[in-house]
């Protein structure tokens, strides 16, 4: 008979935890941390890298618990809140499952590094590792039809359901959408999908955010690229449910260097065609600025200057199409905008 000595068998026993912690570690793969951390790829709002932000932005929104049909959608802001600089002009809620697409003025490009950023007003609870986080997925196209995904990854515990006010650690996310809280943007770099089929990484005219559904219910999970189920907060069955839109910012952009090259977007108008209101920001933040509005048949019939940004009344103003000139120190921009 063969015997075996005890000691052997706890050492047997001692390295096979050993391996097992090992693997499960590198299962577990630690991605960039939380904005502030040694490491974090976040990108600021202020950041200099930003030459351009989002110029346009159209929203289907998702039910606010895509669980139950009588929850009706999440109806938190609305598109044009998605447009230009983070944190001036709050946010846009898609619900579960709902679906932002985004357009700008030059195509972004494939430069060094990150070439945009999507920020969310995701925060901090208790420590920078812990946040209260909502994922999305982002998508690009070259011509607004054909979408490509960036490989998605969560690696968060996704056996319990994070409720309502679960939080995360950024450091087991990668291209996901809302892994950084507000005021930093998380960055995506082209050179991902280069070899993706159908798309020009040197010319993106389109980035899509779609909310991720945090379930882990099979009936409405969605997943990552490995097909690993996502855990996210959920139900977030409320009028700013699912993921919140802040803004879209570029770092690379056909032409531009700096925010100061975007001559033909000083400014973002919006909404058009407007009824009532019309709102201006420019691109850098208390610029200083005029507008004028003016029939494209006829004289000025506003003109006021402003720091950043400003609204003005146009429900007197006869329908029809006007022109809104922005300048600033930097350059001129002149939108057409109808009257409703």
């Amino acid at each position: 008979m063969i015997r075996t000595c005890t000691k052997c068998k706890r050492v047997s026993r001692s390295l096979a935890l050993v391996l097992a912690m090992i693997l499960s570690s590198a299962c577990q793969a630690q991605y960039a941390p939380a904005a502030g951390l040694p490491g974090s790829t976040a990108i600021s709002a202020s950041a200099d890298s930003i030459v351009m932000w989002a110029e346009s932005c159209m929203v289907v929104r998702g039910p606010q618990d895509i669980a139950v049909p009588s929850s009706g959608y999440a109806s938190a802001g609305d598109s044009s809140q998605a447009v230009g600089p983070a944190g001036t002009n709050t946010i846009v809620s898609l619900g579960d499952g709902g679906v932002a697409t985004l357009s700008f003025a030059h195509a972004i490009v494939n430069g060094p590094g990150s070439d945009f950023a999507v920020f969310e007003n995701g925060f901090a609870l208790g420590s920078p590792q812990q946040a209260f986080l909502e994922l999305g997925f982002v998508e690009v196209s070259s011509d607004g039809q054909r979408f490509v995904r960036f490989p998605a990854i969560d690696d968060t515990q996704n056996t319990t359901q994070l409720g309502n006010a679960g939080t995360m650690d950024a450091a087991t996310l990668h291209n996901l959408a809302g892994k950084y809280v507000s005021g930093y943007g998380t960055p995506f770099d082209l050179e991902e999908i280069k070899d993706s089929a159908g798309i020009d990484i040197n010319h993106i005219t389109h980035v899509r955010v779609r909310d991720v559904v945090g379930t882990l219910s099979d009936t409405f999970a969605t997943h990552d690229s490995r097909g690993r189920k996502i855990n996210d907060p959920y139900p977030t069955a409320f009028a700013s449910g699912g993921f919140d839109l802040d803004a879209v910012a570029v770092m690379h952009a056909d032409g531009l260097t700096s925010v100061q090259d975007a001559n033909v977007i000083s400014a973002c108008v919006y909404p058009n065609p407007v009824s009532s209101r019309l709102y201006v920001q420019t691109y850098i933040p208390s610029q200083e600025a005029s507008l004028s509005v003016r029939s494209i048949t006829g004289p000025v019939v506003q003109t006021v200057s402003f720091a950043g940004a400003v609204s003005i009344d146009m429900s007197a103003l006869a329908p029809g199409v006007y022109e809104a000139t922005v300048t600033t120190a930097f350059s001129s921009s002149t939108h057409l905008i109808v009257k409703q």
